[in-house]
């Protein structure tokens, strides 16, 4: 199986499992400020682990061109995701949320697909409508919709919205260092809700619950974040979304396991949807005569066709390395994603 596609997956697990946990902790802290330690335990246990992988700081690598693109991710998918979010589910009943939270999978194609003009063929579609279809019926919930109107659902749009852009956003810095680009999120996003969340007037739980949620967060935000940054890099970002919007039925799955949840007809019927998607995409294959335009940036590479280049005395021959490098123009016919390589026009 591709390595990219084994990264988007494991982020998709991490997510998906931290929302059944979450759910033991709701009541030990407002919902914002639940949101905020999350966020800060992955920057804080992020940027400590790249600190201690790099024996120091160390330079991102993110260019001057770059910048933009991240501040912009962090905004949208760090800050006003969330806010908007907490505030939808505080006018929406949890079934309606959970519905229309599936739409952050289909926002993030249609954004890729329509302003990055990221290919994607009808195997790809047609796994993506079985995926968010699966996870349309996992989330669904016999009896009314509840909830006070049109406001909370277009909040909770919003934030899908936020998160689709968030998501665009980080596949054009996707070939940097994915640990500074996710710590990066965690610490801005964590500080700015703990932040909104004190100055509403909540209260830190004590040391052992906020340990708890700040570990949780290093994981199921950080951790899962880091290894979608490494399969946007691979995969492009309709299809890291694809294998990502599996992680409703993990998070179900791990529900039926650890909270004891009954499950029935659906679950199943949802569980052969999402399969036979995730089957779609990993059975896909993309092949045609393409073009490589000359281009220079910096990733961790080895030296295989589409990295046939000279070192110069300094950089480092063990391999993987990173190092900044040109390619040359080639034109080659062979197997291939959207990669940080291959993201041509079709």
């Amino acid at each position: 199986m591709n390595r990219s596609v084994l990264c988007a997956i494991a982020a998709a697990a991490l997510f998906g499992a931290s929302t059944p946990l979450a759910k033991l902790l709701i009541g030990a802290a407002s919902p914002l400020l639940l949101g905020g330690l999350l966020y800060l335990g992955s920057g804080l246990g992020l940027a400590l682990a790249r600190l201690i992988r790099d024996r120091g700081w160390r330079s991102s690598g993110i260019t001057h061109g770059e910048w933009p693109w991240l501040f912009g991710a962090i905004l949208f998918g760090g800050v006003l995701g969330p806010v908007a979010l907490m505030f939808g589910l505080s006018e929406t009943s949890g079934s309606t949320a959970s519905l229309l939270l599936n739409l952050e999978a289909v926002l993030t194609a249609v954004i890729a697909w329509v302003v990055f003009k990221e290919n994607a063929d009808r195997r790809i579609v047609l796994g993506m409508v079985a995926i968010v279809a699966g996870g349309v019926l996992l989330s669904w919930l016999p009896g009314a919709a509840g909830g006070n109107g049109w406001l909370g659902p277009f909040a909770i749009i919003l934030a899908c919205l936020c998160w689709a852009i968030d998501n665009n956003l980080t596949r054009k810095v996707s070939a940097s260092d994915a640990l500074f680009i996710a710590g990066s999120k965690g610490l801005i996003a964590g500080l700015v809700n703990c932040a909104l969340a004190l100055s509403l007037g909540a209260t830190i739980p004590e040391a052992a619950t906020t340990a708890t949620v700040m570990t949780l967060g290093l994981m199921g935000y950080g951790v899962s974040l880091v290894l979608f940054v490494l399969a946007l890099r691979g995969l492009g970002t309709a299809r890291t979304g694809a294998y990502f919007s599996t992680a409703p039925f993990i998070g179900a799955f791990l529900a039926v396991v650890v909270l004891g949840e009954s499950v029935g007809p659906t679950f199943w019927l949802a569980s052969a949807l999402m399969a036979w998607g995730v089957w779609l995409h990993l059975t896909e294959k993309h092949e045609h005569e393409h073009t490589h335009e000359p281009v220079g940036h910096s990733h961790v590479h080895r030296h295989d066709a589409h990295h046939e280049h000279e070192h110069d005395c300094t950089d480092d021959d063990r391999e993987p390395h990173s190092h900044h490098h040109t390619h040359a123009a080639v034109t080659h016919k062979h197997p291939h994603f959207p990669d940080v390589h291959h993201r041509h026009a079709h």
